[in-house]
């Protein structure tokens, strides 16, 4: 495995890969092969999560890490995380033990990424990762995860639709 924005990391293929799961598969199943294509491809990620926007809340739609958390719904605005859907942008915490917005999920925790996932009209969700590691979130993995929240929009907001990549912004490899 390797970390987004070392040498070598290829985030064209990591969306691309993420297209296909999104295209090929009903919603639950592309929710929870997308979340440990994540997980699995980079070794700071311990714990990724897709939240999905219910009325006024975040629930977790699918998540791949050691453990579950006791976070299945977050109140929109409550936390980093709902901040991040309030606001709807990208925000990256270096170290969540300085920052009193927190909700912990696990000890291990050291920093975390919270990627809304924008629709046409609304956040429709947001994508969660956690990391043991302070610091962890580079340029480069939110360049990626926000290419992914954008894919994963266009798929909640195109559900019967397999889309060529180029239609969302991305272009597959061969």
């Amino acid at each position: 495995m390797r970390v987004a924005g070392e040498t070598g990391i290829d985030t064209k293929n990591i969306l691309s890969r993420l297209l296909k799961v999104l295209t090929e598969q009903p919603k639950d199943a592309a929710m929870s092969d997308s979340v440990h294509l994540l997980r699995e491809n980079f070794d700071h990620y311990t714990w990724v999560g897709v939240y999905l926007v219910q009325g006024a809340k975040l629930v977790l739609a699918a998540y791949y890490g050691d453990g579950e958390t006791e976070h299945t719904t977050i109140p929109i605005g409550e936390g980093i995380c709902g901040f991040a859907a309030k606001s709807g942008e990208t925000i990256i915490v270096a170290d969540v033990s300085k920052d009193p917005r927190y909700l912990m999920c696990f000890p291990s925790t050291r920093s975390e990424i919270f990627v809304p996932i924008l629709g046409r009209k609304s956040v429709l969700g947001e994508i969660d990762i956690d990391s043991d590691r302070l610091a962890a979130f580079t340029p480069t993995d939110k360049e990626l995860l926000e290419g992914g929240a954008k894919q994963i929009a266009f798929y909640l907001e195109n559900p019967a639709t397999t889309t060529p990549a180029a239609s969302i912004g991305w272009e597959t490899q061969g």
